[in-house]
């Protein structure tokens, strides 16, 4: 409850009412008066999203200026071109001072132990606890994502004493010590993760801002990769047509393990293959003034025809009328 509470308290800077986000999360005011009540992550997630889309503030009013929706989507773009998540990190933390100066992130690296420091640059008030632990687990939770892998924390510190509620910090920060009243705010893990690849594109990038939150209040568990590797090679094959038999030959499996795995992981091949013609389809449509006939041929279909049928069932318009539409609303 303590972090509902910042929440609301960002609410009453800037003057306005916290009440209906309260009522999106399904949070009864009066749970505000009860410093022992416990909220689920997907409560905390609906909260906070209602509460930076209203206050048009993604840092929930822990910094002398709001930072617009978008701004950590932003961080998120310069990082993800990075070969490595070492420099990838290193783009974050310098790319963070440039939207907000009342803290400094930092990355180092000492006898095998990555650290993550989060220096004050400035008092954080009644915010400091809510900021810091924010930050910290929106950037462990995307570069967990970065590299698909749960990275593990040898030590989170924190320069306070441990609150009340301490015993939230093992949940959101596990499997890692916890050391209160530590000179800085930090993360600390193995440096071999800093050389690690990374396994996400601009695509998956795209996807996951769609929906970012959960890797900033859950630890992150590693995703199901075959739909991702799939779903890459439907992308990069622009202008041919994949079958299951020329993907399971590039993904080293039968025919039969491919659809079966995808099953188990909710989708189906099909449901890919039409979800990529999707985005293709708009993409081109938005982006260029190709011919209905070549976006269609673009897009793996046979004929303009089967295009326009399958368009107007993903979107309830034809393609013509979708960039008709899309244009007035540019204009």
């Amino acid at each position: 409850m303590a972090f509902v509470r910042a929440i609301v308290r960002a609410y009453e800077e800037r003057q306005m009412s916290p009440l209906a986000a309260l009522e999106k999360a399904q949070i009864p005011p009066e749970l505000l008066n009860h410093a022992d009540e416990c909220i689920t992550a997907l409560q905390m997630e609906a909260l906070s999203d209602a509460a930076m889309r209203e206050l048009d503030d993604e840092a929930l009013g822990w910094f002398q200026r709001r930072l617009p929706w978008g701004s950590y989507g932003m961080l998120a773009r310069a990082s993800i071109s990075a070969p490595q998540l070492g420099l990838a990190l290193a783009r974050w933390c310098r790319h963070h001072g440039l939207i907000a100066s009342d803290i400094q992130l930092s990355l180092s690296e000492q006898a095998g132990i990555a650290t993550l420091t989060l220096h004050e640059c400035r008092s954080l008030g009644d915010m400091r606890e809510f900021c810091l632990i924010s930050v910290l687990r929106n950037i462990h939770g995307f570069a967990s994502w970065l590299i698909n892998e749960p990275i593990g924390l040898l030590q989170a510190s924190f320069p306070f004493s441990a609150p009340p509620h301490a015993s939230v910090y093992q949940v959101l920060f596990a499997p890692g010590s916890l050391e209160f009243d530590a000179p800085v705010a930090s993360l600390q893990f193995d440096a071999h993760w800093l050389q690690a690849p990374l396994a996400r594109d601009e695509t998956a990038l795209n996807r996951m801002l769609q929906r970012a939150l959960p890797i900033q209040v859950r630890p992150y568990q590693r995703e199901k990769t075959l739909v991702q590797r799939v779903r890459q090679l439907l992308t990069a094959s622009t202008e041919e047509q994949q079958t299951a038999e020329t993907l399971s030959r590039q993904l080293h499996l039968s025919q039969r393990s491919l659809h079966r795995q995808l099953k188990e992981e909710g989708v189906s091949l099909q449901a890919l293959k039409d979800e990529i013609r999707r985005e293709r389809a708009i993409a081109l449509l938005l982006r260029t003034s190709r011919p209905i006939k070549r976006v269609a041929q673009a897009c793996g279909f046979l004929n303009d025809k089967s295009f326009i049928r399958a368009f107007r069932l993903w979107t309830g318009l034809s393609p013509s009328e979708f960039r008709k539409t899309a244009g007035q609303r540019i204009s």
